[in-house]
């Protein structure tokens, strides 16, 4: 292994499609060239979240999901994107989620990037809608033409192995044999594969919708 890569378990990580954005700031400052493009891969999520889980597969799909309905063909504009999390950032896993959606779409909380006069701007285009819960469910919309999405992701409907529940105390405690933390290790990364390879095969995983009728919380 080349110094300075970083060395996966899985060789599965690698076979994720991609996420093509391009990000007019990253043009404005220098850091790339006009028209280059930033490329996402599934590794970029996991050194983000330090670990790979069905939450964390999940928000990479959810992110690739929503922009390829709201933009087709087209090349997504990273910062041109503003997110609505239904719920609370300590709901579920709604707070590692959201970084993930964050880290790739540009759409921060408060502690985001406040542009440079009028453009750029990123604080407050991720927000929790904190007093309307919905389980799983996440609405992504151009901030160009306004066209919104609702993405609800169902990780439920992947059953888990039964082994996992009785491997899982054991490895937390340190009890387990090394054949039985390799085994619960290849349990794991099984339903993270499925979420991200399987997904077309796993009816209802991903609901995506067109929607007209929701209206983001006001931040101030």
């Amino acid at each position: 292994m080349p110094e300075g890569q970083s060395k996966w378990s899985h060789d599965f990580y690698d076979k994720v499609e991609p996420i093509l954005l391009k990000d007019p700031l990253a043009y404005f400052l220098g850091s790339m060239e006009e028209g280059d493009i930033f490329v996402f891969k599934y590794p970029d999520a996991i050194k983000l979240a330090g670990h790979s889980c069905s939450a964390i597969s999940g928000a990479y799909k959810i992110t690739a999901k929503a922009l390829n309905a709201l933009y087709g063909s087209e090349i997504p504009v990273r910062g041109d994107i503003k997110v609505a999390v239904m719920g609370k950032p300590t709901d579920m896993a709604y707070g590692p989620i959201s970084q993930v959606i964050s880290f790739i779409t540009g759409a921060a909380p408060v502690t985001g990037f406040a542009g440079l006069g009028r453009k750029f701007r990123r604080r407050n285009y991720l927000v929790f809608d904190e007093e309307n819960f919905k389980y799983n469910t996440f609405i992504f919309q151009r901030i160009d033409n306004k066209k919104m999405v609702q993405v609800i992701y169902n990780p439920d409907l992947i059953p888990e192995d039964p082994r996992l529940g009785e491997l899982a105390p054991l490895v937390l405690s340190g009890q387990a044999a090394a054949e039985e933390i390799k085994e619960f290790r290849m349990s794991w990364q099984e339903k993270v594969r499925k979420v991200l390879l399987e997904d077309e095969n796993i009816k209802g995983l991903f609901e995506i919708r067109e929607i007209t009728d929701y209206k983001f919380p006001e931040v101030q």
